[in-house]
């Protein structure tokens, strides 16, 4: 479904979802009834900026073939501070 609008841009409007009553407890419980709407969408945001990264992933890997797993873990060092001079040292 394509939208014109980026997660959490745009004017807030009720929806309405189905939750199980023991979540919901331990949310209000948390949250207050003020803050129930932003705790829960925080992570909405989060997931979909996940599924929106992956469709690019995919998309990438669709028109260039897989990536070098080589440089994939290379790049997750660099990511966690992980360079050769802090694996010499450890």
């Amino acid at each position: 479904m394509a939208t014109s609008s980026a997660p959490g841009d745009g004017p807030v409007r009720p929806v309405s979802v189905s939750l199980h009553e023991g979540t919901i407890a331990v949310l209000k419980a948390r949250t207050g009834k003020q803050g129930l709407s932003a705790y829960v969408e925080t992570p909405i945001q989060r997931q979909l900026e996940r599924d929106l990264l992956r469709e690019l992933v995919e998309d990438a890997e669709a028109e260039h073939g897989p990536a070098d797993q080589a440089a994939v873990e290379a790049k997750r060092a660099i990511l966690r501070g992980d360079t050769a001079d802090s694996a010499d040292a450890a």
